[in-house]
């Protein structure tokens, strides 16, 4: 079966590129893109250059919260990246009380709507804890009550290949009528360092978003004293180069250590936070960044260098998308595949 898939949330679209590309051998079981929302307009130029490029209407760039969902039309599933920022660790922790606690519930608008035969919904580890935990426990109500038998875990994509540690809440539904038993696909075992992802192959030298980033002669001064893998706060900085701050944020200029996966990709953030080489003195660029999060060098991304970094750093890594897309596909096409018992608990 094609299924024909509509996204919520959609952003720049490594969820669209990881189920566009889901293969498990079989071309009677794949997923097609049927219709796309996001806010953004530079986002939304993003997804459709690379995701639909001769169906620019099926991408709708709107508000969600006047979007008119009756417009969109009948899809087979469904994927929504709500909005994280009340949920996320780092940040307000609003959850419920906050301005996007509450979007969530334009996805299970549309499930209601339209009666999808399968979801994926992701969001930050943190919304576990949101609210004592009870905001995990609404979501998941609220999903189970739209008629769907719900399978949460916390994937942690370096287990899987992906050179970023980045840890994720993704919970699949399926519809309660249909007699499918997801499970959460194993690890991979695979490890992939940065230096990996950003040296091999080269990057080459005429890829889009790849513009060099500019340092001031002092940032260039404090990451020569900070060595691979190093912060500021592990070294004995001068006075002139020391940073201010109340708050220790382990990533502050943090370069990263190139035998290792690289720190969680993030979309925004002053100086300090955007990622630094392990061995040159500066911060990476955009597709250096893309790569870390999986998308191919021929993937285009649209707006300012900063839009740019924010859509990269919001995204789903693409390979770990596509990975867990291939899942359900082997569910519905009744092929087994190496799974774990489900976690939701995030140790570190």
């Amino acid at each position: 079966m094609i299924f024909h898939l509509g996204e919520l949330f959609c952003g720049p679209g490594g969820i669209g590129w990881g189920a566009t590309h889901a293969d498990i051998g079989n071309e009677e079981f794949g997923i097609v893109h049927q219709w796309a929302n996001d806010l953004d307009e530079s986002t939304c130029r993003t997804y459709t250059r690379n995701i639909c490029p001769n169906e620019p209407e099926s991408v709708y760039c709107e508000d969600v919260h006047t979007l008119d969902i009756e417009k969109l039309g009948a899809i087979d599933a469904l994927a929504f990246g709500f909005p994280c920022n009340d949920f996320s660790l780092v940040g307000s922790k609003l959850g419920f009380k906050g301005k996007y606690g509450p979007l969530y519930t334009y996805g299970i608008e549309v499930l209601k709507m339209y009666r999808p035969m399968w979801f994926l919904a992701e969001n930050v580890g943190g919304l576990r804890s949101a609210n004592e935990g009870k905001a995990f426990d609404k979501i998941l109500s609220d999903m189970k009550d739209a008629g769907y038998r719900i399978y949460p875990n916390l994937y942690k994509f370096e287990e899987y290949g992906i050179p970023q540690a980045r840890h994720r809440i993704i919970i699949v539904g399926i519809r309660d009528d249909l007699p499918f038993e997801f499970k959460i696909p194993a690890p991979t075992g695979e490890m992939k360092t940065c230096r990996q992802a950003i040296e091999e192959p080269p990057i080459p030298a005429d890829a889009y978003n790849n513009e060099p980033t500019k340092q001031s002669a002092q940032v260039v001064r404090r990451l020569n004293l900070i060595g691979p893998g190093q912060n500021a706060w592990d070294v004995d900085l001068p006075e002139d180069l020391k940073i201010n701050t109340k708050t220790r944020i382990s990533t502050i200029y943090k370069r990263l250590d190139p035998e290792k996966p690289s720190y969680t990709v993030t979309g925004s953030g002053g100086g300090g936070t955007h990622i630094y080489h392990w061995a040159e003195p500066r911060a990476l660029t955009n597709r250096e960044r893309a790569r870390l999060q999986t998308f191919p060098d021929d993937y285009v991304f649209e707006g300012s260098k900063e839009q740019v970094r924010k859509q990269i750093g919001m995204a789903v890594p693409c390979e770990g998308a596509k990975l867990i897309f291939e899942a359900i596909l082997k569910t519905f096409a009744g092929i087994e595949y190496d799974a774990v018992e489900p976690n939701i608990v995030d140790e570190e």
